[in-house]
């Protein structure tokens, strides 16, 4: 085994550092926000925090439009993707997609309870969250939910995204 090539946090290119993560093997969500406009954006960077009180985080980029959707309705909406959702996942991470509501024209949703934002029909699971904290994070903030609700949907493989690609 070689020792691995080190450089200073400085000359940490973005391609290098993104190369690097991407051998991180992570779950794939949708995350969806507002009642009368609403966003949506796929996001592998979601995770759990606690159990009690319950809380999950996630990072958002702040030139994407469910930013501010997040921060203008304190509310936000998660549904975890299953492996037969990878059209799904690519057509929230398409910045090309249409706006102004017409994101969800071709997908199959309902509104949650808590939220009124959309939910993904047959997600692995689903869970609704009110704004708990944000926290700086670069080019993303860091999101942190109170989780108001959760609910299991299907019972397929997860959607994973490895080395720059979905992985069913």
């Amino acid at each position: 085994m070689t020792a691995p090539t080190t450089g200073s946090a400085e000359a940490l290119a973005p391609d290098r550092l993104r190369g690097v993560l991407g051998r991180f093997a992570t779950g794939v969500t949708v995350l969806t926000a507002g009642r009368e406009a609403p966003r949506g954006m796929t996001a592998n960077s979601f995770t759990s925090v606690a159990l009690d009180p319950p809380l999950v985080l996630v990072c958002v980029a702040r030139a994407a439009q469910l930013h501010e959707a997040v921060l203008a309705e304190r509310r936000f909406a998660v549904s975890v993707l299953g492996a037969g959702q990878v059209r799904l996942a690519r057509h929230f991470a398409d910045r090309r997609r249409p706006r102004a509501g017409r994101e969800f024209d071709a997908v199959d949703t309902f509104r949650g309870r808590f939220t009124g934002a959309p939910l993904l029909c047959g997600a692995l699971a689903w869970l609704e969250c009110s704004l708990a904290a944000v926290h700086d994070g670069g080019d993303h903030s860091i999101v942190l939910g109170s989780v108001l609700d959760a609910a299991h949907g299907t019972q397929d493989e997860p959607l994973l995204y490895f080395g720059g690609g979905f992985r069913p």
